[in-house]
């Protein structure tokens, strides 16, 4: 059993910290002394997850944690550089997925330059709605830091009942594929949306993992990482699923309504939004074809009308399909062979 504290009460956090409690001593804190308040009387988040009772055992304080074994940050992208600043010298385990706005920042980087590069920590990431999690239903995530050590005795601790966990040292592809899904998932919505079929929606899953895996290999990721859990898996519940807030906007931006209404409209951060704009940047600066992307970041602008996202898509000159990278030869492969030397006879 170890110490850990979630530190914050939204839907993610608030079902990690109910199912986690199952197996470990936890805290969840609430920035909002109000918000603690309420969901400690009522063992339930009436604003992120009202249909779930919280555990028992599950603490829950305004206050902020001391002595944890484990921090759990589970806040959004923009909220990550406060909670590291704050965090003791515990090691921290993030849940946001995206870039940092302005500075295009993956959320490791953002941990390294508050912390600390060699400060203990990783990514939970992967396929999850947190209701469903909360629910006690299957999931499957996977645990990436750069220490391999620390990635895979966190994921053991972690794991446990129907939540399994996985670990991994490539965290940077982990969590390119946890920002990137998201853009993905708003193009998808678009054209469900516009009532374009599944065809369609077949069409720009697949696509839009290969422009993930772009954009992750030039990043220092790994493409058999975007084809796994982090990548692939959290693509298709995000661009499929009726829970995804990400989604949901691609919807509503497809039947034409505005995107300042939508958000307003979403009570939760769809990180998608933002991460669009920051994925496009970073393709540019490396050359990186991201055409899905440029047409969300397009139709969030009001540059571009849904439909004409669209059309500009398809309009787009044929291609020969990406094929998977070949694997590098290791250095003892690639040198010449010398040829065999001849034996001279003893004769």
């Amino acid at each position: 059993m170890k110490r850990i504290a979630v530190l914050g009460a939204g839907a993610w956090g608030t079902a990690l910290a109910t199912v986690l409690a199952a197996r470990h001593d936890v805290t969840l804190w609430a920035r909002d002394p109000a918000q603690a308040e309420a969901i400690a009387r009522a063992r339930r988040n009436a604003r992120y997850l009202p249909e779930i009772e919280l555990a028992p055992q599950l603490a829950v304080s305004a206050d902020w944690p001391q002595g944890a074994d484990l921090q759990i940050a589970a806040v959004p992208v923009a909220g990550l550089r406060e909670i590291a600043a704050r965090a003791d010298r515990a090691p921290l385990v993030w849940l946001c997925k995206g870039f940092e706005s302005g500075t295009g920042r993956l959320p490791h980087e953002v941990v390294a330059s508050v912390r600390g590069a060699r400060a203990p920590g990783g990514a939970l990431s992967g396929p999850s709605f947190a209701l469903e999690v909360a629910r006690g239903l299957p999931c499957a995530l996977t645990l990436a830091s750069r220490n391999a050590g620390f990635a895979r005795e966190t994921a053991r601790a972690l794991h446990g009942g129907r939540l399994r966990v996985y670990y991994s040292a490539d965290l940077a592809g982990v969590e390119i594929g946890g920002a990137v899904k998201n853009v993905m998932a708003i193009a998808v919505g678009i054209a469900d949306g516009l009532a374009l079929g599944q065809n369609a929606r077949a069409a720009l899953i697949t696509r839009g993992l290969a422009e993930m895996t772009r954009l992750g290999v030039a990043l220092g990721g790994k493409a058999h990482t975007l084809m796994g859990l982090a990548g692939a898996g959290d693509l298709i519940l995000t661009a499929t699923g009726d829970l995804s807030r990400n989604r949901r906007v691609g919807l509503a931006l497809g039947r034409g309504e505005r995107l300042p209404e939508i958000l307003a409209g979403l009570g939760h951060v769809a990180e998608g939004v933002h991460t669009a704009r920051e994925a496009l940047r970073l393709a540019a600066r490396r050359s990186i074809d991201m055409p899905i992307t440029q047409a969300v970041c397009a139709v969030l602008e009001g540059r571009l009308t849904a439909l004409q996202a669209v059309d500009a898509l398809l309009a787009r000159d044929p291609k020969e399909e990406s094929r998977a990278s070949p694997r590098r030869k290791t250095r003892a492969a690639a040198r010449p062979r010398k040829p065999p030397r001849r034996r001279r006879s003893k004769g």
